[in-house]
């Protein structure tokens, strides 16, 4: 398995590792800093480089079959594979990890501004989405802009931190997401805790206060079907139309 350095630090932009194996599927790391797609959360991007000077470029980064710490890391068509044991330095493209960072730890806080189960969501890089349960409820974009960027200005404190399964059990109202669950089995779960506004279980990024999102937009509020509300968020960066 890979060592997850991600999950202990997101804020590491490389790292130096091995080989594992390298085939059709992608490259296995003894380590790595690419965040896999999982959570809604997109996988990271990269690149290996090589002892000779070379590199491998990875367009995208996957789970693998073996468990919740097999990291498939994807490299381009036709890319020149390395052999086992050789040894390399994995490299994010930081810019594009840490946007993703900033909108995931933003979608925590969009769940705590909006009552209701979560049934769906995505972050992609620059904007991102949830859906909710919430038949008989009409949304207010602008309230929930407002809120939203309350809580990113008050700048509060962001952590991970960990329950066993059997906390977890004990406490199922943790649990938002209705259609993915918390990895269980294996002996403890992640929680992610935004002080004072949200804790429920996640394994994606995030950045460590809430402050550093930076402003944000309510694009669009959508009925999906009877039941779902979608409300889509971005940044609200300089010169947005």
């Amino acid at each position: 398995m890979t060592e997850p350095l991600f999950r202990a630090d997101a804020y590491l932009r490389e790292c130096t590792a091995r080989i594992v194996s390298a085939d059709a599927r992608g490259v296995r790391l003894d380590r790595t800093v690419f965040y896999p797609l999982g959570g809604g959360q997109l996988g990271d991007f990269g690149f290996l480089a090589l002892p000779d000077g070379g590199r491998v470029e990875i367009v995208d980064t996957r789970k693998g079959d073996g468990g919740p710490d097999d990291v498939l890391h994807i490299p381009a068509e036709a890319a020149t594979l390395p052999a086992p044991d050789t040894p390399v330095t994995a490299v994010i493209d930081w810019d594009r990890r840490h946007r993703l960072m900033r909108m995931h730890t933003c979608l925590h806080l969009l769940s705590a501004v909006i009552p209701g189960d979560v049934t769906g969501g995505q972050v992609s890089d620059g904007k991102g989405r949830l859906d909710f349960n919430l038949p008989d409820r009409t949304l207010d974009r602008e309230r929930i802009e407002s809120e939203l960027n309350r809580l990113i200005g008050e700048n509060h404190p962001v952590r991970p931190r960990w329950i066993t399964d059997e906390e977890l059990a004990a406490q199922p109202e943790l649990v938002r997401t209705m259609s993915v669950k918390p990895p269980t089995g294996y002996g403890r779960v992640r929680l992610l805790d935004i002080e004072g506004v949200d804790l429920q279980p996640c394994g994606g990024t995030h950045v460590a206060q809430t402050g550093e999102i930076g402003p944000v937009v309510v694009t669009r509020i959508e009925s999906k079907g009877r039941q779902n509300r979608r409300v889509n968020i971005a940044f609200a960066e300089p010169g947005r139309g």
